[in-house]
């Protein structure tokens, strides 16, 4: 009989035998795999935290009690125990289904919704603060994961720990991995813990020690005491206590009883508390502790082996492939080409590189405002630094882009994966604001491919513009087009004429220019007007002299972006024919002024958006005073009938 389905509230877990405990952690591994195996998932992350989360709902009392997840795509265990265990858990990351992160609006359990890395400590406090301000007597539990130290905003939340509060429970979550192995001297500094002989084989014992011994307060006392002493001997200053936080651990993450102890000690502390828990990524389902760079996050699979289902025949690659493998050709040519990622080399294309051209490859960790800075400092000493990040997470630098790369006019080289949208994963991985947010900044060049082969152009182009430039591509597959034998240099800020036309003029970015095309077809056809198609290529600089020349003569110009419809390219294009006094109609297809949420395929997510085909097709029938089809003029007669 399945445990699991009985658990509505954290209070049914607490009333569970410890052989029951045991069945409950087995169940909860199975549920996520098998729900990940149909909807993909961050499976890796979810299954190393099993034993943690149960933990945690054991000893505090939630939604009381505060929990913060980093970056939060490890909640699935925490929905699983706060009542979401039915149908919408079955349909997570799906349109109408939980999202994959935790979200303030799908329950009071999610105290803080994130999706980005670094932000959980900051959160935590500034609860903490609030609590202390209130005189309030609940508590407040931050779970990091290791890499999330390698975030500028984890550190500076470190420093005003002791300052504010002294009473925080931090849980450091140590599997070693972010989504690739972790970078960098604090990665070197765990591992030194971790793997120092004496001190772990004292740890242990201290470890069995808690779990025999009642835990009175003269022993937890004891022990704490115990661990101060020997730890500055045998691995000298500890980190977190230089903050001003005590320092536990490490401890196996995946002893339930262990972690329970510590918890328990650390709750009743009134001190900040660090709780270094050592846990196994995809623990409990060995195609991911094999692979955890691959089970960090993907798509569905088999769950009995693990694979993905084979790609059907022909499949054209995936736009972030296309550029690793353009990349790393241009630098095999030029040593001076370098690629920098913020811990994602498979996902930003970067490991063809780093396997093949190791010298030019820096990974930096979670550490986004660090790797402009880092590429900004290359450039003034006569590098191409390439920098390759997803759009949501290049918001981070914002101030790097526009102080240090973009004021000093660098050749700075940013390539945007994920541009538009990232349907499962939802509002904070959608690519759909850098458009608005760059092209306000001097000295940007902001462009976008419409296939593969116009990608490996824009970057070759990138590569010989003495200044900051730009590209951003969807998540996906690109179109399957064949490439160029070898590049050509794009003429900045020129578009393309792809269809002629007079009476309507679509100006259109990237993977909508396919789209444009198809919906021209569709409507001269059955309109008899003159419709064109260009293919904009660039969002900053704008091709003035054909816009304003095609804007002069015809009835309306349509444009077609994936980014929010406040200030992109559309914005630009309205600007520049109001700026020259010119009255033709602008109608703008674009993402609306909300956060746009997770759906089960770019079609969903359009189609809630009023952005499907039929419905683009209406409004510009609409506002073009168009004829109806003779198919729709014959099913609006039926209709009256």
């Amino acid at each position: 009989m399945s445990l699991l389905s009985k658990i509505h509230t954290p209070s049914d877990l607490k009333a569970l035998t410890r052989e029951q405990l045991d069945q409950v952690a087995e169940e909860i591994r199975a549920r996520v795999i098998e729900v990940t195996s149909h909807n993909g998932g961050h499976i890796g992350p979810n299954l190393g935290v099993v034993e943690l989360t149960m933990a945690l709902h054991r000893v505090f009392d939630s939604p009381s009690d505060r929990f913060v997840f980093d970056v939060s795509h490890q909640g699935y265990v925490h929905k699983l125990l706060t009542g979401r265990n039915g149908e919408k858990f079955d349909q997570i990351r799906q349109t109408d289904g939980l999202s994959g992160f935790l979200c303030r609006s799908e329950s009071p359990h999610d105290s803080f919704g994130a999706g980005h890395a670094g932000t959980a400590l900051s959160a935590a406090l500034g609860m903490a603060a609030a609590r202390d301000w209130k005189k309030e007597d609940n508590h407040v539990v931050a779970v990091l994961g290791d890499a999330a130290f390698t975030c500028g905003i984890t550190m500076e939340a470190l420093n005003n720990i002791a300052e504010t509060t002294s009473r925080l429970v931090i849980i450091l979550n140590d599997n070693e991995w972010s989504i690739a192995k972790n970078v960098g001297a604090l990665a070197r500094y765990f591992n030194e813990i971790i793997t120092n002989p004496v001190y772990n084989r004292i740890d242990r014992g201290l470890g069995s020690f808690l779990k025999k011994v009642p835990g009175g307060a003269s022993v937890l006392e004891y022990g704490k005491r115990w661990k101060r002493e020997t730890k500055d001997f045998i691995v000298g200053s500890n980190l977190f206590e230089a903050y001003g936080v005590r320092y536990i651990g490490p401890i196996d993450g995946h002893d339930l009883d262990l972690v329970t102890k510590h918890l328990e000690f650390a709750k009743n502390e009134q001190q900040p508390i660090i709780l270094h828990l050592l846990t196994k990524k995809g623990k409990g389902y060995e195609p991911a502790m094999a692979s955890p760079e691959k089970f960090h996050g993907l798509g569905p699979f088999d769950k009995e082996t693990g694979k993905a289902p084979p790609k059907k025949k022909d499949t054209p690659p995936n736009y972030q492939d296309v550029f690793g493998k353009c990349l790393l050709k241009y630098a095999r040519q030029d040593s001076r080409i370098v690629g920098i990622t913020a811990a994602m080399p498979p996902g930003t294309g970067l490991s063809f590189l780093r396997e093949e051209l190791p010298g030019q490859f820096y990974d930096v960790g979670i550490a986004e405002e660090h790797a402009v800075l880092f590429a900004a400092g290359m450039a003034t000493d006569g590098l191409r630094p390439v920098v390759a990040i997803y759009s949501t997470f290049l918001q981070r630098a914002y101030d790097p882009i526009i102080h240090d790369v973009c004021l000093q006019n660098l050749p700075v080289t940013f390539c945007m994966d994920r541009a538009g949208l990232s349907p499962n994963d939802g509002p904070t991985h959608h690519g759909l604001f850098d458009i608005a947010y760059l092209r306000t900044v001097p000295n940007t060049i902001v462009m976008q491919p419409r296939n593969e082969d116009e990608l490996a152009d824009m970057l070759w182009t990138c590569l010989h513009v003495d200044g900051p430039t730009f590209i951003r591509y969807p998540r996906g597959s690109a179109t399957g087009i064949e490439k160029k034998a070898e590049p050509v240099l794009l003429p900045v800020g020129k578009a393309e004429v792809v269809r002629e036309g007079s009476n309507i003029q679509f100006w259109a970015l990237g993977p909508w220019v396919a789209e444009a095309e198809d919906i021209a077809r569709e409507l001269e056809a059955e309109s008899g007007a003159s419709i064109g198609v260009v293919n904009a290529r660039f969002a900053k600089p704008l091709d003035t002299e054909l816009l304003l020349s095609q804007a002069g003569k015809a009835d309306l110009i349509v444009t077609f972006e994936d980014h929010v419809i406040q200030g992109g390219f559309g914005s630009a294009v309205l600007e520049c024919i109001n700026d020259h006094e010119i009255r033709t109609p602008v109608l703008r297809f674009g993402y609306p002024d909300r956060f746009v949420d997770h759906g089960s395929s770019t079609a969903d997510i359009r189609s809630s958006a009023g952005l499907d085909h039929q419905s683009i097709i209406s409004s510009i029938r609409s506002r073009a005073s168009l004829p109806e089809s003779k198919q729709q003029r014959t099913s609006a007669t039926v209709d009256q009938t």
